[in-house]
């Protein structure tokens, strides 16, 4: 989770095509700062905490809807999509539809929580039905989850690729030279989940993942959430990036952080 919260905060001011697609820059500058992808990032950690690892899904639903909903209105700017900052607000959200890649960046913490892959899919789809009701919505949470289940239980990048193909149908034969002329900022899962996870398999280190990440451009932010996620569950983080990408966070959110994740 602290992968992804990172990722967002390294990212976030490249976002909407602001970068110049090169690996070489600050990591953290006065211009970062974090965004909804680490808001929703603790929203969700919290919930499953709450819930309890063998909780079912109606219990695990209620307790994600009313943590996202708390975290989402005590930051209400952080960045949200209009339909997702509507669902916020209203009184009885429902699911819409969505295919964004809003689901992905926010559903790490259940790749770190449960023992078996199966268990981390099926709560991981949980996480997106909320909202991100979409098959393809569900396919990016499930899949950036399951990649870092295996990351974090010691499958090679390899076997983490082959894995995604088979059962999520991703294509991860695009090499990053080959996205990076023609990418661009873009929201849906379709095109955020298999750029993230080819920012993480082309690295070897996950400060390398996410100047990969800048390296082809696009929804920065939320690209370096799921792949910084893979990348932490796979290499872990220097204690140096931790401790200054926390600096970013206010106390609440530190507190959270330091709460439900290991810094």
């Amino acid at each position: 989770m602290i992968g992804a919260i990172i990722g967002d905060i390294v990212g976030s001011r490249f976002e909407f095509d602001r970068g110049s697609k090169t690996r070489e820059f600050e990591l953290f500058t006065s211009r970062c700062e974090f965004t909804d992808d680490t808001v929703m990032t603790v929203a969700v950690a919290e919930a499953l905490m709450n819930a309890g690892k063998d909780a079912d899904e109606e219990t695990v639903k209620t307790e994600l809807i009313k943590s996202i909903k708390k975290w989402g209105q005590r930051y209400p700017d952080a960045g949200y999509g209009g339909r997702f900052i509507g669902w916020v607000l209203s009184d009885d959200p429902e699911p819409y539809g969505s295919y964004g890649n809003g689901a992905g960046m926010r559903v790490s913490p259940a790749g770190w929580f449960y023992d078996t892959i199966e268990r981390t899919r099926e709560v991981a789809r949980w996480t997106a039905e909320i909202t991100h009701n979409h098959p393809e919505g569900v396919k990016g949470a499930e899949s950036t989850a399951a990649a870092i289940f295996l990351a974090r239980h010691g499958s090679s990048q390899e076997e983490i690729r082959q894995y995604i193909e088979n059962e999520f149908g991703y294509n991860l034969s695009r090499t990053l030279d080959e996205i990076r002329p023609t990418y661009h900022h873009v929201e849906d899962s379709m095109h955020t989940n298999p750029e993230a996870f080819e920012c993480f398999l082309e690295a070897d280190s996950y400060e390398s993942t996410l100047r990969n990440v800048m390296y082809i451009g696009g929804d920065a932010d939320t690209i370096c959430a799921i792949a910084g996620a893979i990348a932490e569950a796979f290499w872990g983080i220097p204690q140096d990036i931790v401790d200054k990408g926390m600096e970013y966070l206010t106390p609440d959110l530190l507190e959270a952080v330091n709460k439900y994740c290991v810094i």
